[in-house]
This record gives structure tokens, C-alpha cells and sequence, in this order.
């Protein structure tokens, strides 16, 4: 008896949380139940994570930061349960006061609120799954070559909408077949739905789909896609402690300690909203210092061009929604052996991309950051007006200033935007006032309103050391007239 549930469960070792749970085959098999977290986690959809670096380029800056993607999502459902069981007793009791928020025009709008630990195994699926889509490069890919494609329902290709066409033809029978969370076995009748796991790990699009979603399923949303997720609570954690930017850039216990579901969705406490918004500085933080770095940004310059030579090359098979099979083998591992051997191919295209490659894999970077300028955007602020809303429009401003032998220099010109607290996330989240007794939502908030909305780093890239005083000088005479209205949040 005792020895039984030790089997069920497989203990993963983890340097963030701890020990990480996840539920494996017992002899204690419930009516239904055909499949396991495990069986999940040694899918090869997810071991295949093991291959893409968590970090998309800053790995090559950072040298510790070797971690990938598999880690990550192994802490982002470990991050489930922790908030979770710190949430779920509020959760529940908004249901029990108000069952009229249960009522729905559509059938599946009114489905009851599920058990704990079935809530609790589908946000933890849905943690494990939120980044299965992901390419080589992450973020970059979907920029530089998802970007191209459609899903079949005419949405743009994205990792996440990738990663919900993998949920639905590859891994909808095992997440069908689970029953127990970590926690606890589910109650009689209760199975997971690959749509909800789907819905919770694809970006919100608004309108009449969403609205007959049930509004306990709406409400979990917020936990993939708002101001603090369970995904973002991990990679904050996981990113600054292997890049050794800060092995706790957050109170995590306080801000989970303040947190709670109230009628409106996830609330936070007003004795909470300073832990919120250190989470949110050392979030912007990570983005300026890691993410952003300027030999990041270099290495990513020349990364695009890379792809604008020979994106076809690195993966002819079209659409990876029409090509999944292939897609499952492309991963950072397989792309960087493969364009280290192209140097022997038989394809002339290959062998004439191949020096490029080899010399961003040996890290001989050609840019070289000539100026630097860091635009915060605050509340009233209109990005649209800004000489920095697009870098093309940021070239030409600038090269007009260039005295006219130097305005053909090659040079790159790179704006990072980071949305600090993004509006269509901060309106998912909401703030209760001990002194009136209210919530509101956190974007009404006085003391949130004044902090900044987001950042943007724009910077020049030149390959040598040809006309610098001149550029600066342009660059500084452009961003000095810019005004108060630089930047705006992603």
C-alpha cells in the first residue's frame, strides 16, 4: 500500500524547485486511465526540447545559460502545482458564491468546474506543452521563418499555434487518458479535453470563441497570459540563476502569499503590489541585461541574414504544420550539425552559405554595437509618433544626418522592445483595496499607471570602425529630439 505510491510518481531533481513530481504507470490504474504525465514528459515531441536551447542566441554570451527548453517546461508545470495549491481554495469559492458566473448561452460555456486535482493535472499538461511548438532559435524562428505561414484556420504561424496542431494530431490520445495529478486521482467521469489544454497555451484572440469557453476555463487563462504566468514565473527563476544574473530575482512565496481568485479573475493584494512589481522590474531586467545584450542582438542581426540566404535550405519542407514528421528532428542540435557539414555538400547554395555559418558557430561576429540608446514609454504615451516605432523608419532619419559620403555605410539598425506590463495582459489581472473593500482592474491603479509601460533599446551596427564619430553624433542629435513619447509596450 505504501510502497504503491511511491511508484506512481517519478521524481525529477530540479536546480530551481526542488524536486519536480510527475505522475507515472501504478498498479492502481483507474477506469479510463491509459496514460501518464510520464508518458508525456518521454514523448519524443518532449524530449525533443532537450534540443533547443532555452535561450534562443544568448547562450552564445552567456555561458552558463545551457539550458533548454525540456527544463523549462518541467518547471513551468512544477510552477502549476506551487500555484495552484496556494490558489485553488479561492478559486473554488468564487464558484460556490457566484454559480450565476457557470450560466453560458452555449453547452459547453455551462461545463461545471472540475475537481481539484483534474484542474490541477490540466494546468500542469498545459504548462508541459505550452512550448512544444517551438523551432530552432525559438522567438526567432517564429520571426524569421514561421512568420511565412498559416495555420489552417488562416491564423499566422506561431510556436504557440504550432504547438496546438502538435496537441491535437500527436498528443491528443495520451493527454486524454490521464486521471491523476501529483495531488490526487480524478473524480469519477473526469477526463482531460486537448481543446482546454490548447485554449490555456495559445496567446488570446478575444471575440465570441473565447466567450464560450466556461468561465472557469477563462479564468485559468490567466496563468499562461498575463502580467505573472506560471511560464514566466519559471523562466524568470531559471534564466536569472543560469545566466547568473540572481539566484532569486523575485519573492516568489510573497507574491503567490498575496495572490488569489476573486469574482473578476487573478487578484493581487494591495500589501502585494510591490512584490508584483519587482517581479516585473527583474523580469525588464533579465530583458535588458540577457535577452537584449547588445552581443545578442549582434549575433541575432546576423542570424537574420543567415535565415534571409538560406531559410529554405534549413528546412525544404514548406509549412511545418503540413510537415510534422520532419519537424520533430529539427531542433538547435540537428540545424547547427548541419550547417557545420555544408561546406562538403553537393548544393552550391549550401557551400556558399557554409562560411557564414561556420563563422557564427565559431562566434566571429561581424557587427559591432556603435551607438546605444534605451527609450522608456509611459502611460499617454503614443508609440506610433515615435522616431523609433520601426527600424527602417530609424534608418532613414538617421542616414539622413550622415554627411553624404558615409550614408551608404553598411550598417544595422536594431530596436529590442520590451512591454514592462503590456495592456492586453494587465487587463487580465486585477487589484483588491483593503480600504474600500473593492477590486479593480491593475491598469486602473494609480501607483501601476505611473510606472513605465515598456522599453526599448535602439542601437546601430556598424562592421568597422568607418565614420563612428559621425554616426554618433547623428544618432545622439536623432534620439535627443525624439521627446518624452520614444516607446511603447509589446
Amino acid at each position: 500500500m505504501f510502497e504503491e505510491s511511491y511508484k506512481s510518481e517519478t521524481l525529477v531533481q530540479d536546480s530551481v524547485h526542488g524536486y519536480i513530481s510527475i505522475t507515472s504507470p501504478t498498479a492502481d490504474r483507474q477506469p479510463g486511465e491509459t496514460a501518464y504525465e510520464r508518458d508525456l514528459v518521454d514523448s519524443p515531441w518532449l524530449q525533443r526540447l532537450r534540443q533547443i536551447h532555452q535561450l534562443q542566441t544568448a547562450w552564445f554570451v552567456y555561458p552558463t545559460a545551457e539550458h533548454s527548453r525540456f527544463q523549462h517546461v518541467l518547471g513551468t508545470a512544477c510552477a502549476a502545482s506551487r500555484v495552484w495549491n496556494e490558489w485553488q481554495d479561492g478559486f473554488y469559492r468564487v464558484f460556490q458564491e457566484r454559480p450565476d458566473l457557470l450560466r453560458g448561452e452555449s453547452e459547453d460555456s455551462r461545463r461545471p468546474v472540475p475537481s481539484r486535482y483534474c484542474v490541477e493535472s490540466l494546468l500542469r499538461v498545459a504548462g508541459l506543452l505550452h512550448d512544444v511548438g517551438h523551432g530552432p532559435f525559438g522567438h526567432f524562428f517564429d520571426d524569421h521563418f514561421n512568420y511565412r505561414f498559416k495555420t489552417p484556420t488562416g491564423e499566422r504561424l506561431t510556436h504557440e499555434t504550432l504547438g496546438a496542431e502538435i496537441v491535437r494530431r500527436r498528443l491528443a490520445d495520451i493527454i486524454s487518458g490521464i486521471r491523476r495529478s501529483p495531488s490526487g486521482v480524478f473524480a469519477q467521469g473526469e477526463k482531460l479535453d486537448p481543446e482546454d489544454v490548447v485554449f490555456l497555451i495559445v496567446r488570446p484572440q478575444g471575440g465570441a470563441a473565447d466567450e464560450r469557453k466556461p468561465y472557469w476555463l477563462r479564468m485559468l487563462r490567466s496563468l499562461f497570459s498575463g502580467l505573472y504566468t506560471v511560464d514566466n514565473i519559471d523562466f524568470v527563476l531559471r534564466d536569472a540563476y543560469a545566466s547568473g544574473f540572481s539566484s532569486k530575482p523575485f519573492d516568489l512565496e510573497r507574491l503567490l502569499h498575496y495572490s488569489f481568485f476573486s469574482p473578476s479573475g487573478l487578484t493581487i493584494h494591495k500589501k502585494g503590489a510591490p512584490t508584483l512589481q519587482r517581479f516585473l522590474n527583474a523580469r525588464a531586467e533579465l530583458f535588458q541585461s540577457v535577452y537584449f545584450h547588445r552581443t545578442v542582438r549582434a549575433i541575432d542581426v546576423e542570424l537574420a541574414d543567415l535565415f534571409k540566404e538560406s531559410a529554405d535550405l534549413l528546412y525544404p519542407y514548406g509549412n511545418p504544420i503540413d510537415s510534422l514528421d520532419e519537424y520533430l528532428r529539427f531542433t538547435d542540435w540537428s540545424l547547427i550539425t548541419d550547417v557545420g557539414s555544408w561546406d562538403r555538400s553537393d548544393d552550391p547554395k549550401k557551400r556558399a552559405a557554409a562560411p557564414k555559418w561556420r563563422a557564427l558557430l565559431d562566434r566571429r561576429i561581424s557587427w559591432r554595437m556603435i551607438a546605444e540608446k534605451t527609450v522608456l514609454v509611459r502611460e499617454g504615451d503614443k508609440e506610433e509618433a515615435s522616431i523609433f516605432a520601426d527600424p527602417e523608419f530609424f534608418e532613414t532619419a538617421l542616414r539622413k544626418r550622415l554627411p553624404d559620403g558615409l550614408r551608404e555605410l553598411p550598417l544595422r539598425f536594431d530596436i529590442a522592445r520590451h512591454a514592462i506590463r503590456p495592456d492586453a495582459a494587465s487587463t487580465r489581472n486585477f487589484l483588491y483595496d483593503p480600504e474600500t473593500c473593492s477590486v479593480m482592474k491593475l491598469t486602473e491603479d494609480p501607483g501601476f499607471k505611473a510606472s513605465p509601460k515598456a522599453f526599448r533599446i535602439c542601437r546601430v551596427y556598424g562592421l568597422s570602425a568607418d565614420g563612428r564619430a559621425e554616426i554618433i553624433e547623428a544618432f545622439n542629435k536623432l534620439t535627443s529630439s525624439a521627446g518624452p513619447d520614444d516607446l511603447t509596450n509589446v
